[in-house]
């Protein structure tokens, strides 16, 4: 019998047919919450561990890291070391969506350093395991003593052919026009990320309440888990403000204060809101220095007391806008002549310098991970540099924020891009961010679209992108339009949306209160779309549709379809026959598993050079056609004749002339050219059968 023989606990749920199961007290035993989310085949561990906060510390230190272990699909990670190395894109991505809702959640003065690791160990092909990596480290924060009162619950939300869908599966996820990731807790939604097919805002809110009732029944399975196994909590210690240091500065220096938030630039305001800070700290500091802590923790809140207040009592916005109006826009495009298609998009202090590359199949990016490779012909990256918001900070590769706004902006002009046919290039989008003062990945998305119509992509149609600010005191509230940075900062909600004129194509909603309801949800949503038809027409002054041209310096590019039985002709033996193609043409040549072929080519000319060769190369003979061919050997029963550059047919001596022949070398040589008639071709094996007799026949005198 085994020693440490233990019983698990266990709750589950039957979640739109597919039922969901969390456990514990199998696995980790020694972290502070330890859960194993599953659903089908897929399982997701998740453990929550927490320690002592350092001295002095004024933030909540989380970290979150979800890794895919491969062994989970059966499978060996390639490379060199044949081990996970550091954190792919989607995990990285994965790590931000299990941040977002907890983030807000946690229990006010609650300081420790805290760590959710998520992994995955089995993965069945068809149950994706990131919203029960959510679901799995609320759970983990809920039975542990760590002080996370309300579960989240988490799920995907699919529409197949008109119907909605919770957790679709893989299969059924090709077959959605809506990718929609919903988590909340039992009274409302704290998180949206959502790509789409250019979906209503009706549609929409429809699947946000759906999606909403799913997430409630994932709160209950935690409560009732948290009901068998939960530990006591911790009673973090809430910092209290000094009322009367912070009424003593509100008094001195709120007219100032205010002055300084409402100056129209940037810069400037930043720059006087830190000399103003300055000269309070000195002021209440001058006698009693221990006091610098508390009088800089009461100007902060000063500060964000104003701006609320402004908003919510005296019903304006620091920069003077209305609560629905655009920041001007300045928009220019084709202004780079190196690249293939370039827009520099300026909308108040925010600016996206955004450029698109058109590039071959061997450029494109292929995807390996738990699910099978796949490849990407199109995708986006997006850059944060120091200087766009003037710090001096090196440049150290793109962090978690950068990969989750170029991802955002990627899925909003994905579902608007062409198909191959129209579109045989390999497409990357590059934002450098150059000027920041808010919704910089709306900006990546307008100036993304412009730039890839100005490179001659035919898009769908254009996508513009705005992002939606809140302010509330849990009775009143009030939905901002593309907000800026202090907005962003002391506001309640960051809800990016960006779409077409027809619908959405894009979502992520991040909020900092214990969540928002459908009214406002619905709220955000009309006035995002009015701001964002409002992009969509300046947008069109400039550049009203695509060039009618791929851009004149990108690679000249031109697919064709190999007949199946002529890929092994144009690749040649060891390769050799399409290597003799490239070198001869300068251009590069791929054909794909399919018989796909792409050429690009530096010119027209030398693509043109290198279409000829491969069209040499497929041609194939037709029954009835006349060819003039080249005697390539003569044979004791005909010869054989090649009518087409590697094609060559059989002119048996029955067919070399009207009359009987006994020697084909009487009829032809070798090297001569002749006219011959192609008079049948083997289905099986392809062999052609040639007569110059039928020829020579026809053009005899008729004999009167």
């Amino acid at each position: 019998m085994n020693a440490l023989s233990f019983t698990p606990t266990t709750v589950s749920l039957d979640l739109g047919g597919a039922p969901i199961s969390l456990e514990t007290g199998r696995i980790a035993k020694q972290a502070h919450g330890a859960v194993i989310a599953r659903q089908g085949g897929t399982m997701v561990l998740v453990a929550a561990c927490h320690a002592a906060p350092r001295e002095g510390i004024d933030f909540f230190p989380l970290t979150v890291d979800y890794r895919e272990s491969v062994f989970a699909a059966g499978k060996i990670p390639g490379g060199w070391f044949k081990r996970e190395g550091r954190p792919t894109l989607k995990e990285t991505l994965t790590s931000r969506l299990i941040d977002r809702p907890l983030r807000p959640l946690f229990e006010e003065g609650y300081n420790d350093d805290t760590m959710i690791t998520a992994q995955v160990i089995s993965y069945d092909g068809e149950h994706a395991p990131e919203l029960l990596a959510m679901v799995a480290a609320s759970a983990a924060l809920v039975i542990s003593e760590i002080p996370f009162p309300n579960p989240v619950g988490g799920v995907r939300v699919g529409r197949v052919a008109g119907k909605l869908v919770v957790n679709p599966t893989t299969a059924q996820r090709a077959d959605s026009d809506l990718d929609l990731l919903v988590a909340g807790t039992s009274e409302a939604l704290v998180m949206v990320e959502c790509g789409a097919k250019e979906v209503t805002e009706t549609d929409m809110v429809k699947a946000l309440a759906f999606g909403h009732d799913q997430v409630k029944q994932l709160v209950k399975l935690q409560e009732e888990l948290r009901a068998k196994v939960g530990k006591t909590k911790l009673v973090p210690v809430k910092a209290e403000r000094d009322q009367a240091i912070y009424d003593s500065i509100a008094a001195k220096y709120a007219e100032k204060l205010m002055a300084a938030l409402t100056m129209k630039v940037k810069i400037e305001s930043y720059k006087a809101l830190d000399l103003l800070k300055k000269e309070v700290v000195a002021d209440f500091t001058a006698e009693k220095p221990e006091l610098k802590g508390e009088v800089k923790a009461c100007f902060d809140l000063l500060k964000e007391t104003l701006f609320r207040n402004a908003i919510l009592k005296q019903g304006v916005r620091l920069d003077g806008r209305k609560f629905d109006q655009i920041r001007p826009l300045n928009i220019e495009v084709g202004f780079l002549p190196g690249a293939h298609g370039s827009a520099l998009f300026t909308r108040g202090e925010t600016q996206a310098m955004v450029t698109t590359t058109l590039g071959t199949l061997d450029d494109i990016q292929i995807i390996d991970g738990l699910e099978e490779e796949y490849k990407k012909k199109f995708y986006l990256h997006y850059n944060f540099p120091g200087y766009s918001v003037g710090e001096c900070k090196p440049n150290r590769g793109p962090g978690r924020r950068e990969m989750g706004h170029g991802m955002l902006a990627e899925r909003a002009i994905q579902a608007v891009m062409p198909s191959a046919d129209e579109n045989p290039y390999t497409v990357r989008v590059v934002s450098d961010i150059t000027e920041s003062n808010g919704s910089s990945s709306m900006a990546t998305i307008c100036g993304g679209t412009l730039s890839l119509m100005d490179a001659g992509i035919k898009l769908k149609a254009p996508v513009a992108g705005v992002a939606m600010g809140l302010v509330s005191d849990g009775e009143k509230f009030v939905v901002l339009s593309d907000i800026a940075g202090q907005e962003d900062h002391y506001g309640d909600m960051d809800f990016k949306v960006a779409g077409t004129e027809h619908g959405i194509t894009a979502l992520q909603m991040d909020i900092k209160i214990g969540g928002i309801t459908t009214d406002i949800l619905t709220k955000a949503l009309d006035q995002a779309k009015a701001g964002r038809l409002h992009l969509l027409e300046q947008m069109g002054q400039t550049l009203s549709a695509p060039r009618a041209e791929f851009a004149g310096n990108a690679p000249q590019m031109h697919s064709l379809q190999l007949p199946k039985e002529k890929i092994r002709d144009v690749i040649g033996k060891g390769g050799a026959t399409i290597r003799g193609i490239i070198d001869a043409s300068g251009c590069s040549v791929n054909i794909d598993d399919n018989g796909l072929c792409q050429v690009a080519g530096p010119t027209k000319e030398k693509l043109a050079i290198a279409l000829k060769m491969i069209g040499d190369l497929i041609q194939t003979a037709e029954v009835g056609k006349t060819y003039m061919g080249k005697v390539a050997k003569v044979v004791e029963f005909g010869a054989f004749v090649t009518i087409l550059p590697g094609l060559d047919g059989l002119l048996h001596v029955s067919e070399m002339a009207p009359h009987r022949v006994k020697n084909p070398a009487d009829e032809v040589s070798e090297g001569q050219e002749i006219m011959v008639k192609v008079i049948g071709v083997d289905e099986k094996n392809g062999k052609i059968k040639l007569s110059r007799k039928a020829l020579l026949a026809e053009a005899a005198p008729v004999s009167e």
